[in-house]
């Protein structure tokens, strides 16, 4: 199958870029003949949230072939991209799509491949609406996603919400693969917490990526004297940057008197990088509010550390309670803290963790890739 691909690839960073040159390299694997776009800028500097888009990783996921053509705020390179994806002539055209700032790209694109080339446009949908809706968004959600032939989402929840919006939209739920490309370099923990200063008799929670108000870092923080109380002494290290003012979580943590038990690494976490914090720490905490899927969960998930997560999106097909994981309500407090205590003081942690070496992964980048051969 001769297929265009268009997504964000190193030197851009994130989940997405991740989850793009996975997808490519699985494509080319299976004998997939593929044109890989990316942009030559994705998002104006102004309007990225975080202190830049690109990777500053020393290990870069990277991927060969790529072209770099779009200009996010250049309507004349989505012109000439397009001329370009013709002369390819694809069976397909692979979108992916998480945020209503692609709606004129995007639109732009599939309407042109309308009135002149005819493809099937297939849309992976990492959110069908982003975390914080705006009333515009269901609209240009609308306009560009109504061009899809066929749809492949990460949860029967991210389903129904499409088919809220295009009844009838031919959808296929493959849950988000495994992100385990950066396990390797997974150490002993004791060594992990030595090149942190770390204690290494200390129970450790980690909250991984980038730090947003659906992501319930809020939440755990609110649980972190419960979880003292019972355990002693326990200590949160978020490994990620915020996104969001950090000044309300400080006041947070000054006024439930835990910035003791509190370590902040407000930077983006190069690829070198992760496995040194997943080795260290005894779970990971994700209390998402809402979520459709999670590449942290996933990671998590590659380097064989139990999580305690919320019942959210697609992570209960991902964590199994009281198995490779718990389970709890969002932005349930009361739960939250009884499963972290519970993990402790009742010794899950060596049988989760050979759950979550043991258990097969839901869905892995053939499944996803089956998804797309389908249509």
């Amino acid at each position: 199958m001769r297929s265009v691909l268009i997504g964000p690839v190193y030197p851009y960073r994130g989940g997405i870029a991740h989850y793009t040159t996975m997808l490519y390299r699985v494509l080319r694997e299976q004998g997939h003949d593929v044109l890989l776009v990316s942009f030559k800028r994705q998002y104006p500097q102004w309007l990225f949230p975080g202190r830049s888009d690109r990777d500053p990783s020393k290990v870069p996921l990277e991927v060969e072939g790529a072209e770099y053509w779009i200009d996010s705020l250049n309507p004349f390179t989505w012109l000439t991209t397009f001329w370009c994806i013709r002369r390819y002539r694809p069976d397909a055209m692979i979108l992916q799509w998480w945020t209503p700032f692609w709606t004129p790209v995007w639109f732009v694109l599939v309407t042109l491949n309308y009135l002149f080339l005819g493809s099937p446009v297939i849309y992976i949908c990492h959110n069908v609406f982003p975390h914080e809706v705006h009333w515009y968004d269901h609209w240009l959600t609308w306009l560009v996603l109504r061009w899809g032939a066929r749809f492949i989402v990460q949860s029967r929840e991210e389903e129904a919400r499409l088919l809220s919006l295009l009844p009838g939209a031919q959808a296929t739920t493959v849950p988000l693969p495994v992100f385990d490309m950066f396990s390797r370099e997974r150490i002993s923990k004791e060594a992990a917490r030595r090149q942190l200063g770390l204690l290494s008799e200390v129970p450790i929670l980690l909250f991984f990526g980038v730090v947003r108000t659906y992501k319930g870092l809020e939440d755990l923080l609110a649980v972190l004297p419960e979880v003292q109380e019972r355990l002693e002494k326990v200590i949160l290290l978020v490994a990620g940057e915020f996104w969001e003012d950090k000044r309300p979580y400080l006041r947070m943590i000054e006024q439930l008197g835990i910035g003791d038990s509190v370590i902040l690494e407000d930077r983006y976490i190069s690829n070198e990088e992760i496995a040194l914090y997943f080795s260290a720490a005894d779970v990971l905490v994700a209390p998402y509010r809402q979520v459709t899927g999670s590449g942290v969960v996933q990671m998590a998930i590659g380097h064989q550390c139990p999580v305690i997560t919320t019942a959210v999106g697609g992570l209960p097909d991902l964590i199994h309670d009281e198995e490779n994981g718990l389970l709890v309500p969002p932005a349930d407090s009361a739960a939250l803290a009884r499963a972290i205590i519970h993990y402790f003081a009742d010794g899950l942690a060596a049988s989760m963790a050979r759950a979550a070496r043991d258990r097969r992964p839901v869905a892995d980048w053939h499944a996803l890739i089956d998804a797309i051969e389908s249509v």
